[in-house]
């Protein structure tokens, strides 16, 4: 059956956007700077807000300056990041207004991801910056909600991170899962679980109310 929505709420890495290969590399060459093992402290990272990774694990350090660093290397190295696939169709789809992006990520970091991988700069971006706690805190969906006028049960969010699921489950949304960076069980419940975007087909259907214009609506379903 299909899932009903208002509006959409995307992360941005994993899920629009394969940034895996700068991840790596920035996160690999900070991780080595202050004596961290890459490997151990690359699973940790997806999905939650930068400067908090940072505080969790060198809080001896100053975060904002530590992050700045980082953010300076995430923006200007995405030569490799690539649309994940489906993305680029589907939101170019979408009407105005009926999607957002809510990224953990920082706002200059997350419009050079999508210039990158070609994927449209939505009118509505909640970024690490707007938000006091991060995900799996739902601020942040809550934020996205808010800032569409579309009241939480109306809207969906697509998520890849366990963190960034959590977080919308908190919020009172539902959920699409994509299997790009976790195993479906992990991400679990969801309402649809896919892995990429080329399985998901949205359909605008313009309602009315009598007179009045009602507010459109998004029917959501996985293809075949």
């Amino acid at each position: 059956m299909p899932l009903l929505a208002t509006a959409l709420l995307f992360d941005l890495d994993g899920v629009l956007a394969d940034s895996t290969r700068s991840v790596t590399r920035a996160w690999s060459a900070w991780a080595r700077r202050v004596g961290l093992d890459p490997d151990e402290l690359l699973p940790t990272v997806h999905g939650r807000r930068a400067v908090e990774t940072i505080r969790a694990v060198r809080p001896n350090l100053d975060p904002e300056a530590e992050l700045a660093s980082l953010v300076a290397d995430e923006t200007t190295d995405n030569d490799d990041t690539e649309e994940i696939p489906g993305a680029r169709a589907l939101v170019s789809g979408l009407p105005a207004g009926s999607w957002a992006i809510v990224t953990s990520g920082t706002r200059a970091v997350a419009t050079a991801r999508l210039v990158a991988a070609r994927i449209p700069v939505p009118s509505i971006m909640i970024t690490a910056e707007s938000i006091e706690r991060g995900k799996p805190d739902p601020d942040c969906y809550l934020k996205g909600a808010e800032a569409l006028g579309v009241a939480p049960r109306d809207c969906i969010v697509v998520e890849d991170a366990p963190i960034g699921a959590a977080a919308a489950r908190a919020a009172g949304m539902r959920l699409i899962a994509l299997t790009t960076t976790h195993r479906a069980d992990q991400l679990e419940p969801a309402d649809l679980i896919l892995p990429d975007l080329t399985g998901l087909t949205v359909r605008i259907v313009e309602r009315t109310n009598g007179a009045a214009a009602a507010p459109r609506r998004l029917e959501i379903d996985r293809q075949g």
